[in-house]
């Protein structure tokens, strides 16, 4: 093997291991929340950590859809597997590090006409992506 085709092998393999990286889910691991007190009016704050941070363009106040895949199994087509990949809020980014960020709710999909799910709040391993207008 000579050394030209040593030189393409290594950057076909590294455009490969790139477009993986960039092609990784970003999604909410950590939820941290105040203890409630029993004080009236209390305010409780919540926040969630997600692996997306500033190395892929998200600064404070960059706003962050919130979506949750569900799948189903279909029983009348030969139990075919169907994801479905819902929108449930939006999230603010309070903090952002290189590949991470602390985030807080800016604002939860709950209207009559949305999606009902068996967690009706933001919950780790909802997906997240950059909301671009």
């Amino acid at each position: 093997m000579t050394f030209s085709c040593i030189k393409k092998l290594l950057l076909v393999c590294s455009v490969l291991f790139s477009m993986n990286a960039m092609a990784r889910d970003h999604l909410i691991f950590s939820v941290a929340e105040d203890l409630p007190m029993g004080y009236e009016n209390e305010v409780l704050r919540r926040n969630y950590y997600v692996n997306i941070g500033s190395n892929q363009g998200v600064t404070k106040g960059t706003l962050l859809t919130v979506y949750r895949i569900v799948s189903k199994s279909n029983p009348y087509d030969n139990k075919k597997r169907v994801n479905y990949h819902i929108p449930i809020g939006q999230l603010e980014v309070l903090h952002a590090e290189d590949e991470s960020a602390v985030t807080t709710t800016k604002e939860l999909y709950k209207a009559a006409n949305d999606p009902i799910f068996d967690i009706s709040n933001f919950m780790i391993g909802d997906h997240v992506s950059v909301n671009i207008k």
